[in-house]
């Protein structure tokens, strides 16, 4: 029978994948020690926030080019979504979500839901699962009412969130998913860093390549 060191010198090295394959084999027979066997897999990777996260987590937001906007209550949201909106000249608002439509509804502010309006709508509301402060991202996932496309598809996405949904880094999001999901775990999580962009095309930002060109948080105080 022959060895296996014949084997592998008795292939035909006629092509690059074929050299590439003959040294995974071989590195695969002979192995190697771990050279790093002193790395501390539990110390942190960054350096420490140095402002609170809620701080920290609206300057990364408008460092990736996103919009923040702070409100004290659910009144203050009905204000500024009235007012973004005649800014903005939008006819209405879209969610699928139903506590932001009771909170649209209540509050006398044009709203779509019909799913034969979602390819029409300019600016969709969803709410969020957690705000990470390390990257100024927003986590939302299949769990969150809204489904999956709401995130990427509007032109503009507005997060309404609560200052408690502010976590440190993303280990605590993922963390506090575990928890929260603990029985019906979500097939689908989504970290949104900014608004979309893409630089890929002789290097020539485009904003709104791949979802939407606009991103507001409305973070709620409710601490």
């Amino acid at each position: 029978m022959a060895k296996k060191s014949e084997v592998l010198s008795g292939i035909k090295e006629s092509t690059t994948r074929e050299k590439i394959l003959k040294k995974v084999r071989n590195a695969l027979i002979s192995k190697l020690d771990n050279p790093f066997k002193d790395i501390d897999f539990n110390s942190p990777v960054f350096q420490e926030l140095k402002d609170v996260p809620e701080v920290e987590f609206v300057i990364n937001l408008k460092k990736a080019g996103g919009e923040f906007v702070y409100c004290a209550n659910e009144k203050a949201i009905i204000e500024n979504l009235q007012q973004l909106s005649k800014n903005k000249n939008w006819e209405y608002f879209y969610s699928v979500d139903e506590k932001v439509i009771n909170l649209l509804q209540s509050s006398g502010i044009p709203f779509q839901n019909d799913v034969e309006k979602f390819i029409d709508q300019k600016a969709g509301i969803t709410r969020c699962d957690f705000l990470i402060a390390r990257f100024g991202s927003v986590l939302v996932s299949s769990g969150v009412s809204s489904g999956r496309r709401m995130f990427a598809y509007p032109e503009c996405h507005i997060v309404i969130a609560s200052i408690k949904q502010v976590v440190g880094e993303i280990k605590d999001a993922l963390a506090g998913m575990k928890k929260r999901y603990s029985n019906n775990f979500p097939s689908q999580i989504t970290l949104i860093t900014g608004p979309s962009r893409t630089a890929d095309i002789e290097k020539t930002l485009v904003m709104g390549a791949h979802g939407p060109r606009e991103l507001y948080v409305f973070m709620v105080d409710d601490s």
